[in-house]
């Protein structure tokens, strides 16, 4: 007997088999169907956000610490186009998810009649998305559904990952289908990757035995290849030192004697110091973005020979443009790469790194991001603050950090532990994204402790998603790290424009509630830190109960991350560029890197 079902329930059962198990979905006219078959299937939990963009930054953050993949579903027109913003967080950070939107009716829709709209809520949404996706398709004929979900989900998952977007209109959700007779996608072939790294790996092996000061760089890359162990271990084996990026701090413990710490434009003075004096970069899975390079660009490390290995040619390709010469690319799967090396390459003394090691942990002892000094303020010094969170903290907890000082502070001072996970919309950096990711994250692992790290200016971009948290009893633990105001815009201000806070403080047009009593209305346990002496005792408490709950810090409004390097400063380098056996042996701080405190 043939089994006729309904499009709507195949896509339902076809995230079944994907094992998703949750869904953020936002009603409306054209999504309907779409939900109501979400929950005829009982392997499936549908989450309701109360804003879609928030449902999308969720299904990122549910991919991010998952193997699998993050979903989203909303109507169409601004629904769809309210899932915008999420949907480039998972695109620029390689996360796979799937967006399925609704849309008006096949025989409602403009077409080619020269008109704006003609269904209610009708939207060009893929045209909007395709920037921003990996994939993005209308389906017109519902044989095809099978095809157009196995492509999207094989295009997200595969290669280097991201977002993908269906568009279903209505009628067709609704249209009665038979699974036996659908086709489905069989993947094009594409140029497959070397698998054989022999002669690089022997010439790296040789690069490292001739420098003096080499630095190993780990980026996101190492976390999307699942190759965090790998990388570890051989960083291990040759006795290098690691700067990591943002997006992957959380690879190797602070403690770890190869921790040089972060690096880059908001970096720590220590790990700048390391990398501009370094004779040999050799970067695994990181684009190296301008927060990493500084600018121009061509001042990075620019006494090191570098070595740059990426999935994405177009990433190492770029460097061209911008004048930073790449003395040897390796297009390549970090893990593959990292599987051979080890294999292949003999267990190296770290001694022969000895002088260079010791001379990095020198910088470390003279420049420490949390002095002494700062625990004898009064009023709450951020890190300070940092500082105790770290202390505080248990193995295994997950942290979702806003943008703006509140990320720059935690990737400065924030001490790693084994197991800990920070994650971070790293390069489209919106705000608000940390509350709504923290969600998805509570839905992917109940029985982790989630800490959500945010800033006045960013909760109140996604506040109304207290509600679903406490619409489902989520223990996550939000800091508010409560300055009053756009600091890291300020920062900016300061810089360009005379210290003149327009838009970014409460001075210059910004409001700033009472969030104590806005998170109390809501339902989550609401407490105070307003000074140094305070820190200890609140923290130590609120991470140790399993309650929705909201720390409001009172932080100075003039307080900065510091160090952080001025872009494009300076503008012409005083000092020429040195022969790079020269530059190794009589640089110390590169002043393309000058540090503002």
């Amino acid at each position: 007997m043939e089994k006729i079902i309904k499009l709507s329930d195949y896509i339902a059962n076809f995230l079944k088999e994907l094992e998703v198990r949750h869904v953020f979905v936002f009603s409306g006219g054209a999504s309907l169907h779409l939900i109501h078959s979400i929950d005829n299937v009982p392997e499936i939990e549908f989450i309701c956000p109360q804003h879609e963009q928030a449902g999308a930054m969720a299904a990122d953050g549910y991919a991010r610490c998952t193997s699998g993949i993050g979903v989203a579903i909303a109507t169409s027109g601004p629904g769809a186009t309210n899932l915008l913003t999420g949907t480039c967080c998972s695109f620029y950070d390689s996360v796979p998810t799937m967006m399925i939107t609704g849309q008006v009716s096949t025989t409602r829709m403009r077409g080619d009649s020269g008109v704006r709209q003609i269904g209610f809520q009708e939207t060009s949404t893929v045209e909007i998305f395709k920037p921003v996706t990996k994939y993005a398709s209308l389906l017109t004929d519902p044989s095809k559904i099978r095809y157009e979900l196995e492509k999207a989900y094989h295009i997200a998952t595969n290669g280097r990952p991201g977002p993908v977007l269906l568009d279903i209109p209505d009628n067709l959700q609704r249209e009665l289908i038979n699974p036996d007779e659908l086709k489905g996608y069989i993947p094009e072939e594409k140029t497959i990757l070397a698998t054989d790294f022999s002669a690089e790996i022997l010439q790296i092996a040789d690069l490292i035995d001739k420098a003096e000061r080499p630095v190993a760089i780990f980026g996101w890359g190492v976390h999307l290849a699942k190759a965090e162990k790998e990388a570890l271990d051989f960083v291990s084996l040759m006795g290098i030192p690691v700067a990591p990026t943002w997006a992957a701090a959380d690879i190797i413990p602070s403690e770890h004697e190869l921790n040089i710490g972060t690096f880059g434009t908001h970096g720590t003075r220590y790990g700048n110091f390391a990398v501009q004096n370094s004779d040999l970069i050799l970067s695994l899975g990181s684009r190296l973005d301008t927060k990493s390079t500084g600018s121009p660009i061509s001042t990075f490390a620019r006494g090191a020979y570098k070595v740059v290995l990426d999935l994405d040619l177009s990433e190492i390709k770029k460097f061209e443009r911008f004048g930073l010469n790449i003395d040897m690319p390796i297009h390549a799967d970090v893990k593959v790469f990292l599987n051979q090396a080890l294999s292949k390459l003999k267990f190296k003394s770290k001694l022969r790194f000895g002088n260079w090691i010791a001379k990095i942990k020198t910088w470390k002892e003279t420049y420490p991001i949390c002095p002494k000094k700062y625990w004898k303020e009064e009023k709450v010094n951020p890190y300070c603050l940092i500082e105790e969170l770290s202390a505080k903290s248990n193995e295994g907890d997950l942290f979702f950090i806003d943008t703006g000082c509140s990320i720059a502070w935690m990737m400065q001072g924030f001490a790693v532990k084994k197991g800990q996970r920070l994650y971070h919309d790293f390069n489209n950096t919106a705000m608000g994204w940390a509350l709504a990711a923290s969600i998805g994250a509570s839905f992917a692992h109940p029985k982790r402790n989630i800490i959500c790290v945010t800033g006045d200016g960013s909760l109140q971009i996604n506040i109304q998603e207290l509600a679903t948290i406490i619409r489902h009893n989520l223990p996550i633990k939000i800091l508010l790290l409560n300055n009053h105001g756009h600091s890291m815009i300020q920062q900016t201000q300061d810089q360009w424009l005379g210290s003149k806070y327009l838009a970014s403080s409460v001075n210059g047009g910004l409001a700033s509630p009472d969030f104590c009593k806005i998170a109390t209305a809501y339902g989550l346990k609401a407490s105070t830190i307003q000074k140094n002496s305070e820190i200890r005792e609140v923290l130590n408490i609120l991470l140790r109960e399993n309650t929705p709950s909201l720390c409001d810090i009172d932080i100075d409004s003039n307080h900065r991350v510091v160090p952080q390097v001025k872009f494009g400063f300076p503008n012409e380098d005083p000092h020429p560029l040195l022969p790079r056996k020269e530059f190794a042996k009589n640089m110390i701080i590169d002043s393309a890197t000058k540090l503002k405190s």
